[in-house]
């Protein structure tokens, strides 16, 4: 799974580039040229790295981009945490639930022009054997932390045993790894509890490696340090950054660590450029936006909306060219975005309800009237992948399904997955009479204009949890849509702390998420559907899924034999979801808009898996000058 996406603040949930390495690809999954228990330099879960043997660095970057100057960034809420891998606190800008983040380095990194691809980091290499029971790695020797101390087998057995007890995410994703053990000074050997998970050899790498030391130590005042619980110390770390300053629930400072000892690593070079990632916080977005076109707290800005950003961005420093718009060409999948009803809730327990709840997203007026046609309307959660189901099952993926049969919804095997159109003007009615039709067949009907429960007289009434206010746009058409066959819902926004601690704790009926995917599903399907993470606070599993059926695709996925065998798989799994009406799906759109003050240098080609990589770009000191000039001349 591709985690390097995910981002800092919970607004990266509403979406989501690291890489170290040195010479050769190898076998993952559908590969099979490399030998196993060789110990391999990178790895791949689709094929070779297109660098093959002679990646001395990225193909996109500057080797000499130089180094210097502040990246302002803005973040919607608050913090009160340094430790981002606990349920517990709101962690600062920077940090990540998963992956090293700003301040730690993973076993290896995940590439940025590539999909399911890692180079080494803190290990220069790892072996398995051919039936996937075990992965060895072997640490770079000239791994530190930022006081010098070496990065240690101890350290890494240390955070594995830590980061699953404490991480939910950590917990499912390495659910099938019993333990990690030391097999010399600079080997570790993580073991597993089946053979024939072809991914897990390869995802160890994503772990991220926390000082044992240091965490095991006492702060300035004696106390012992206890990783379960949040602070606001910040923690010893060992990647391109360190915190330099913050205050509390306001602003966090990353410095650039000068010494860095991953810097001249192949990954490395040409990145991380800025010598200061300054964080400030606002508590709405519209104060954020207002911030942005002022200059000076936020220099890039990521758009994702269609309307916004046709719209908007009029104001006097695009006109002057001092903030640049640009649209940077991206061939990563799309991810699965839509509301997301709380199964945990009765009122969405009946599958015809979630159905009858879908028809009443009008996407074509909604794409059409705010986001001039420039969306694609979600029919996957694996969308624009061949991970995707279409048409009807067939060939190996019906052969899996066929075992569900009698658990399955029966026009599943009969229909292909469609979501209404509202492609003309009669549409509306019919598709309305059809959602109308659903609700009868659970038990409601509409009474006065209400739609009621049968046997209690209940109204069907909901409500959706925001943190965006500029999701309203959005949001207002779907209720209007459902006042209309009786059902009320409401929109409710409250503060980014709020929401991540409500959202951890599933307390919400239904809320908007973005469900990404990478380009070898495993693993990390158990967060997303297993009835496990429907129980665990912190989990992503929003829906609250507990499906015996689900769980069983999940793991035929996660132990798919080879990559037809994953496909026919994940097509099976997308197919169940999407029958049973979890997610009411948005939309998509394969660009990355990015709105910048004309402050950078950048490499002439960004690379197009992710779309755009900021680490690659640099300060220009010309253009930041003349940038102060008119601000200064302005004022």
């Amino acid at each position: 799974m591709n985690i390097h996406h995910l981002r800092a603040s919970m607004s990266a949930m509403l979406v989501p580039g690291l890489v170290s390495g040195l010479v050769c690809a190898v076998l993952a999954l559908g590969v099979h040229d490399a030998r196993a228990d060789e110990w391999h330099t990178s790895s791949s879960l689709v094929g070779g790295s297109k660098y093959g043997e002679n990646f001395e660095r990225y193909d996109y970057v500057n080797p000499d981009a130089p180094k210097g100057g502040t990246l302002n960034s803005t973040v919607l809420g608050t913090f009160d945490s340094f430790n981002p891998y606990i349920v517990q606190g709101t962690p600062a800008a920077g940090l990540v639930q998963f992956g090293g983040g700003l301040l730690y380095d993973t076993l290896m990194e995940q590439a940025t022009d590539e999909g399911s691809v890692s180079h080494p980091l803190v290990a220069e290499a790892y072996k398995y054997p051919d039936d996937f029971s075990t992965a060895t790695y072997r640490l770079d020797p000239r791994a530190r932390w930022h006081d010098g101390q070496p990065i240690t087998a101890e350290d890494v057995i240390w955070s594995f045993q830590t980061l699953k007890a404490n991480s939910p995410m950590y917990n499912r994703y390495y659910e099938n790894v019993t333990e990690a053990v030391k097999i010399s000074d600079r080997e570790v050997e993580f073991r597993f509890d089946q053979k024939g998970n072809r991914e897990l050899p390869k995802i160890m790498g994503d772990l991220a490696v926390l000082p044992k030391h240091w965490w095991e130590g006492a702060d300035a005042k004696g106390n012992k340090r206890d990783i379960t619980r949040s602070t606001l110390e910040p923690p010893l770390g060992s990647a391109a950054y360190r915190i330099k300053s913050f205050k509390p629930g306001a602003e966090i400072i990353w410095e650039r660590v000068p010494d860095y000892w991953a810097a001249k690593l192949p990954v490395k070079v040409g990145r991380e450029n800025f010598d200061i990632r300054r964080y400030r916080y606002f508590l709405d977005n519209n104060a954020a936006w207002q911030a942005f076109t002022k200059g000076g707290f936020e220099d890039v800005n990521s758009e994702n909306s269609a309307r916004r950003w046709m719209t908007v961005y009029d104001f006097p420093a695009v006109k002057s060219g001092d903030v640049i718009r640009k649209e940077f060409k991206s061939n990563a999948r799309a991810n699965m975005q839509g509301f997301i009803m709380n199964t945990r809730r009765p009122l969405f327990q009946d599958r015809s309800v979630r159905e009858a709840l879908s028809y009443a997203f009008d996407f074509d007026t909604i794409n059409r009237t705010q986001s001039f046609g420039l969306n694609t309307r979600i029919n996957s959660y694996f969308m624009g992948s061949d991970f995707a189901s279409g048409g009807l099952p067939q060939g190996k993926e019906l052969e899996i399904l066929e075992k569900y049969r009698d658990k399955l919804p029966p026009e599943l095997f009969t229909k292909e997955f469609a979501l209404p159109r509202f492609d003309t003007p009669q549409a509306e009615r019919q598709i309305l009479r059809d959602a109308v039709a659903l609700f009868k067949q659970a038990g409601w009907e509409i009474r006065d204009g209400r739609m009621v429960n049968v046997e209690t007289g209940k109204p069907f009434s909901f409500e959706i949890l925001e943190t965006r206010q500029d999701a309203e746009p959005t949001i207002s058409p779907f209720i209007e849509m459902l006042r209309k066959i009786g059902v009320t819902a409401t929109l409710r926004i409250v503060d980014t702390s709020q929401y991540i601690n409500r959202v951890n704790d599933f307390d919400y009926d239904m809320i908007t998420m973005v469900l990404p995917q990478s380009d070898s599903p495993g693993n990390e399907q158990r967060d997303y559907w297993s009835a496990r993470a429907a129980e665990t606070p912190g989990s992503r599993n929003y829906s609250g899924i507990k499906d015996p059926v689900i769980d069983a695709l999940v793991d035929r996925v996660i132990f798919a034999s080879d990559r037809d065998d994953l496909i026919a798989a994940t097509r099976a799994l997308d197919r169940v979801l999407l029958w049973n009406y979890y997610v009411v799906p948005q939309f998509t759109r394969p660009d990355v808009w990015l709105a910048y003050w004309n402050k950078f240098g950048m490499p002439e080609k960004q690379p197009e898996y992710i779309g755009a990589d900021i680490d690659s770009w640099w300060i220009d000191p010309e253009k930041e000058k003349a940038l102060a000039a008119k601000h200064q001349s302005a004022n």
